[in-house]
């Protein structure tokens, strides 16, 4: 059936959204849409190549009119919705891809950490295991690599100000912080702190806001 590729991207790109991180690129999901495409556009010249060719030959040749080929007026009518409709839900998907990319990058994730993913793969009577593939199409990984540089030019504009920060104010000034996962030593108003995993600290929230931010520490209550 046509339209049932795009279909289970406009699916992921809804899941994509309450998602926490960005999912494998589907490249065989996509590719099938293209081709799928391809395949109805040829059909649409291979139905209308009659027409063409009989006016070529002759002024009074056969012309297609819907009216007296309905069947064929149809026809063209559903494959021309269905590949407006594929090309709509691929945009649909990369859209919601991108606005995903560019709001991880604005919270600070790093681009190497976009490009890996462990995903579960399994095969016929064998046990599921994990393997790490990329997340990103190559024209993904570019184009997340070009906006965090666009984004470290705008943001050094303004080294006073965190752009990536929360826009509701703290109502703490110093929280109380367990350390998620070793970032070394970090530079705060009142001296430099190493952090190291499990070990707990006192500090200013706005000092830590952005580590909290990519998973190196969590806020106790």
């Amino acid at each position: 059936m046509y339209a049932e590729q795009a279909t289970k991207l406009v699916l992921d790109a809804k899941r994509l959204a309450s998602l926490p991180h960005l999912p494998p690129y589907a490249t065989t999901t996509v590719r099938s849409v293209t081709k799928e495409v391809r395949d109805i556009e040829r059909e649409n010249s291979r139905l209308l190549a009659q027409f063409t060719a009989a006016s070529t030959q002759s002024s009074d040749g056969r012309r297609f009119d819907p009216s007296n080929d309905p069947g064929t007026a149809a026809a063209l009518l559903v494959n021309h919705l269905s590949m407006r409709r594929n090309k709509r839900c691929l945009l649909a998907y990369h859209r919601t891809r991108t606005n995903k990319l560019e709001e991880m990058c604005w919270n600070g994730a790093d681009v190497a950490e976009l490009q890996t993913s462990t995903v579960q793969v399994s095969a016929a009577g064998e046990p599921r295991h994990a393997t790490t593939a990329s997340s990103l199409s190559a024209e993904e990984e570019l184009y997340a690599h070009q906006y965090s540089d666009l984004l470290a030019a705008y943001k050094g504009q303004w080294t006073d100000i965190d752009l990536t920060g929360s826009l509701e104010p703290p109502k703490d000034i110093f929280i109380d912080v367990r350390v998620l996962k070793d970032a070394g030593e970090i530079q705060t108003e009142y001296g430099s702190i190493t952090l190291t995993k499990n070990s707990q600290f006192y500090v200013r929230q706005g000092d830590v806001e952005r580590l909290i931010q990519q998973g190196y520490l969590q806020r106790l209550s």
